[in-house]
């Protein structure tokens, strides 16, 4: 099966290239090569895009043999599923639409969209052609998650608080820049259901809260105070499993491309349409919570 990726400002183009095609890598992934890439636009107004676009370009052709084309359309023809990997999300739509009617599987990296409109036609488009998408955090399926709800396995999960980083960028609105990372951890171990969320913020900390509809809570904690880990505990009616993911050996980003390689091999996506969307409902949730201040019903 041969990759393409759509959008080389993201670091994530790069790990993923390096995985895949680097055969000496401890946790390669082999059959699937990285064989064509369009390096996208630039978005002059994100520092992330702007200044990183010719360097990772660079990484992903050089050091990984990666072949580029000048359009999404030469990608799509030329490759058997797509990374979509352009670190502005405003473009997300936009690119999705050119992508979907080659009707070959798409991944689209985190954030899915920056509101459950765009959510919602980007789903209605799939649907229409048939195409198998999954978009996620590389953190739901980090080791040290897995292991821990494989732990609660035999028991009911009656809530769960995880904590990372909670940087903001001008351009990206509120949580959908890195609260996602923390929300697909949260989704992955509650499930869908949400029914209201509410914020409380600071210079340098935030805490959302999500009630579920069977009356379970669920928090995610960040922080904009240098503490870049992630984590979070998970509780269970006779106990809690406390995870840590920076003591995982194998790093997220392997965890994430062994799933969407599956769902490339498959067409099958780990993480159901319905649940891809309450996880955007509930960013933009705690968004519109951060600006009124008031809890929001989802």
């Amino acid at each position: 099966m041969k990759l393409g990726i759509i959008g080389l400002d993201s670091s994530h183009a790069v790990q993923f290239s390096r995985i895949l095609n680097g055969e000496k890598e401890a946790f390669h992934i082999g059959g699937h090569p990285v064989t064509a890439a369009y390096p996208g636009p630039v978005s002059q107004d994100f520092d992330m895009s702007r200044d990183r676009m010719e360097n990772f370009t660079k990484e992903v052709a050089g050091d990984w043999g990666v072949k580029l084309y000048s359009s999404i359309a030469e990608v799509m023809q030329n490759s058997d599923a797509v990374f979509l990997e352009q670190v502005d999300a405003r473009r997300r739509l936009e690119q999705f639409q050119e992508m979907v009617c080659f009707g070959k599987p798409i991944y689209v990296d985190k954030p899915f969209a920056l509101n459950t409109v765009d959510c919602r036609e980007m789903f209605k488009l799939a649907e229409q052609y048939g195409v198998p998408v999954l978009s996620t955090s590389s953190l739901r399926f980090a080791d040290g998650l897995t292991a821990a709800l494989k732990q609660c396995e035999w028991h009911s999960v009656i809530g769960a608080d995880f904590f990372g980083p909670m940087p903001f960028t001008a351009t990206q609105p509120g949580y959908f820049w890195y609260g996602v990372h923390m929300a697909d951890m949260l989704y992955r171990t509650m499930g869908t259901g949400c029914s209201k969320v509410s914020v409380i913020h600071t210079s340098e900390h935030d805490i959302i809260t999500g009630v579920w509809k069977d009356g379970r809570i669920g928090n995610i904690r960040g922080n904009r105070c240098g503490n870049g880990n992630f984590g979070g505990t998970i509780f269970h009616e006779s106990g809690s499993v406390f995870i840590d993911v920076s003591q995982d050996k194998r790093g997220y980003y392997e965890c994430l491309v062994e799933q969407i390689i599956r769902m490339f091999d498959t067409g099958q996506s780990p993480v159901t349409r319905q649940e891809m969307t309450e996880v955007v409902r509930f960013l933009e949730a705690a968004c519109e919570s951060l600006t009124t201040g008031r809890e929001v019903v989802l």
